[in-house]
């Protein structure tokens, strides 16, 4: 028995007035979804336990079946994982965006879609200028990087920039929760101040905002924690012999490393509304040759959310119906094996909000054979009357690897 979840991150949503009331999910043109949800069984799933922020690393490994209460370590850890950063046990790994401010205020979280390799010539100049024996800055992809402070304490109040854009930057600084933590983060601070003066007369920034672009002008560390204790899905469930994560963002790869799967790379894969989406469809249904179970997330949806675009959130979610759903149904009808698989998003980033909030999602598990239940439609609020009811910790991966 094979097994494959397709995640569309961030793709449940608040009802819209522009949409006469609906969701995203209930206005977009999704044949392939509603197919899933009419020949399936349905429900809603609460990714976001009691007392977590509703952060894309609870929420995926939560999906997975990890106790968040015995794994969480934040974003860093896991995006350490995915560019290859062994971490030692008194590594403090953070997240480091670089984001764009303008004046007071955050103007948004990603500078404007940095790209990869502009990202990576500021990193490398922090390195040179700020790098030390205990503080390393290292290129992840785009706006998302990683900062690894030697003997850090991850005792911190940290904001995720896409929580507040064009918010008052400075009233969101962060601070010690602890004694013992006040010395990293006088030590953070000082880094996000000190790129604040280096980044604004780099040759990269200026000639950004000469092409009328964001600059990439200061530093936002957030998400840290140390090396996480996950135990590879491959001991939990003994059906999967080898697994695979088809992503394009470090963070989900480094969950997938953690939980013992292999990462596939899909060449044009962006993580945004441009990503290759058929791309990643072929890549799946490849992936399912030679894998008992494979992960495909698509990160697209959820940058739209953040960047508050309704017409953009919804082309994306068509996309991910009609450009990877579509031929992974139409190719799995042709397999000689047996098949499982699951369609959800992994938490809500509606528009209107402009970031993750925890409300529980709709969720399909569809195979040949299953007894539907009675739901048509797959979005919020059809998947309320479906027969799953409400699931939350493991009981999801419980149930969809019982085949």
């Amino acid at each position: 028995m094979k097994h494959l979840i397709i995640l569309g991150d961030g793709m449940a949503d608040w009802p819209c007035e522009e949409l006469g009331g609906k969701t995203l999910l209930q206005y977009a043109d999704t044949p392939h979804f509603d197919w899933l949800a009419k020949h399936g069984r349905n429900g809603l799933l609460k990714t976001i336990p009691d007392g977590f922020h509703p952060g894309s690393e609870v929420a995926n490994s939560s999906i997975l079946g990890y106790d968040q209460h015995l794994v969480y370590e934040g974003r860093g850890p896991l995006e350490a994982a995915s560019i290859g950063v062994e971490l030692q046990e008194d590594d403090l790994a953070m997240r480091c965006n670089l984001v764009c401010l303008e004046g007071d205020l955050l103007k948004n979280h990603s500078c404007g879609r940095l790209e990869t390799e502009e990202g990576d010539v500021l990193m490398r100049f922090l390195q040179e200028q700020l790098g030390s024996e205990c503080v390393h800055f290292y290129t992840g992809v785009q706006y998302r990087h990683l900062l690894v402070i030697k003997c850090g304490n991850k005792h911190l109040h940290c904001t995720p920039p896409h929580d507040i854009p064009l918010k008052p930057w400075r009233e969101y600084m962060l601070r010690a929760e602890c004694p013992e933590a006040e010395e990293t983060a006088k030590l953070l601070t000082d880094l996000i101040l000190r790129s604040q003066e280096l980044l604004a007369k780099h040759p990269l920034n200026i000639e950004r905002q000469q092409r009328g672009m964001d600059a990439a002008n200061c530093i936002w560390p957030w998400g840290g924690g140390y090396r996480p204790k996950m135990k590879p899905l491959t001991e939990t469930y003994p059906q999967i012999r080898k697994g695979a994560v088809i992503t394009a963002v470090d963070l989900i790869r480094g969950i997938g490393r953690y939980a013992g799967l292999d990462v596939i790379n899909v060449p044009g894969a962006t993580g945004l509304w441009d990503t290759d989406f058929r791309g990643k469809a072929e890549a799946a249904i490849e992936a399912l040759q030679t894998n008992d179970f494979v992960y495909l997330h698509v990160e697209a949806s959820d940058e739209a959310g953040h960047d508050g675009d309704l017409h953009m959130k919804l082309g994306c979610i068509e996309h991910i119906d009609h450009l990877i759903l579509a031929p992974i149904l139409s190719q799995l009808s042709t397999f000689n094996f047996q098949f499982s698989m699951a369609l959800l998003p992994d938490h809500p980033t509606p528009i209107h909000h402009r970031t993750h909030t925890a409300e529980p999602v709709p969720f399909c598990i569809y195979y040949p054979g299953i007894e539907p239940d009675c739901v048509q439609t797959f979005d919020e609020v059809a998947a309320r009357e479906g027969i799953y009811g409400k699931m939350e910790g493991d009981a999801f991966i419980k149930e969809f690897m019982k085949r």
